[in-house]
């Protein structure tokens, strides 16, 4: 199994070479996510995609310490993380 960091990689590099890739990650994250690296995800699970750029910086803060059983399952499965 890969590990998210080596899956958002695949992401990440798609995504900079496909543009038709991008727009669908940008519109629909989720589902451009589990297509291309043939996983499921939670239904509960909710991914957002920012595009960066010089004016904009985004913070991803880690998990709430407070994570329910099936947030803890998704992580320890892999599908969840803080890339």
């Amino acid at each position: 199994m890969r590990s998210g960091d080596e899956m958002l990689q695949q992401i990440v590099e798609k995504s900079a070479l496909d543009d038709d890739f991008r727009q669908a990650l940008l519109a629909n994250p989720k589902a451009t996510i589990c297509d291309e690296l043939g996983i499921e995800m939670p239904e509960s699970m909710t991914i957002q995609v920012h595009q960066s750029d010089m004016q904009t910086v985004h913070v991803a803060l880690p998990p709430d310490p407070n994570i329910s059983e099936e947030q803890l399952e998704a992580i320890s499965a892999g599908l969840c993380c803080c890339w």
